[in-house]
């Protein structure tokens, strides 16, 4: 169990409450420097009780990231395990969940030893109560604009789905807000609606589902778990690649010539080759 990077990952924003459980899981397997993460899907989908499509989802999304990349794998009982490092660089790279100081406009002496009913050396009172005092009345939080982005993309996904199948849209929306907030990614649903009007084109009417009953029997799960298989393909093959590539540069093989820059700092988060033998192959500095 690491601190560091545990509270490293506490201060960052990852985009969802499902992204954010994961990692703080993983975190808490990681050593100092993000590495040594032992632990199978299921085990994260037993701990953290997030759906099993989310926990394969989101560890796709975090290997695409570069927020964590896979350094080896482990024999089990059904097969192997993958051993996974978190990328403190990445995570750094992040924006942090830390409140903003806006400040309140300097002083002489900004430090308030009591209550502050005295006037400062400008003439301007000060506060009556200390900030943590609890009759001091802070500023309500602005959440209608975090509500309006998700109303939208919540509409948006609805009005996707083929006009002449649409019916009783407030269940359908209660259905989408309710797959947002378990934390589906809302471009993925939005996706998942696509891919389903491209294949349902064709479709008699006594063949189609209307949009209520679709969102409420979750059927763009099926379509989710596609994309995330054909995510992790992409990533697995992504691997193999940079693999070799990283064998390119070991070797100091002619064949570095054709290594891009983005592969080199690909390679480099995903801890496959050192500065040293970018060097010597000729693609350092």
């Amino acid at each position: 169990m690491s601190w560091k990077v545990a509270n490293l990952c506490a201060d960052r924003i990852f985009g969802s409450a499902a992204r954010k459980q994961i990692i703080m899981f993983l975190a808490d397997k990681a050593s100092d420097d993000g590495s040594g993460i032992w632990c199978s899907k299921g085990t994260i989908q037993r701990h953290t009780e997030l759906g099993e499509s989310t926990v394969k989802r989101t560890i796709t999304d975090f290997l695409r990231e570069g927020i964590l990349v896979e350094t080896g794998r482990r024999p089990c009982k059904n097969g192997f395990t993958v051993i996974y490092r978190i990328v403190l660089d990445r995570v750094m790279a992040l924006e942090s969940s830390a409140e903003p100081d806006e400040g309140t406009g300097s002083t002489v002496d900004p430090v308030q030893r009591d209550p502050g009913r005295g006037s400062r050396a400008d003439g301007v009172p000060g506060p009556r109560w200390t900030p943590n005092h609890p009759e001091t009345i802070h500023k309500p939080p602005t959440r209608k604009r975090a509500v309006a982005a998700v109303d939208e993309r919540v509409e948006k996904i609805c009005a996707a789905y083929p006009k002449d199948r649409q019916r009783g849209k407030a269940a359908s929306v209660s259905a989408i807000a309710e797959a947002l907030a378990e934390g589906i990614d809302p471009d993925d649903l939005l996706r998942a609606v696509q891919a389903y009007a491209t294949e349902s084109a064709g479709f008699t009417r006594s063949k189609v589902c209307f949009s209520d009953n679709w969102f409420a029997a979750r059927r763009w799960q099926r379509f989710l778990e596609a994309m995330a298989e054909e995510r992790q393909a992409r990533t697995a093959l992504t691997a193999d690649h940079h693999t070799r590539l990283a064998a390119w540069v070991r070797d100091r093989s002619p064949m570095c010539k054709h290594i891009t820059g983005p592969q080199v700092t690909a390679l480099v988060a995903a801890g496959l080759v050192t500065d040293g033998q970018l060097r010597a192959a000729g693609l350092a500095g």
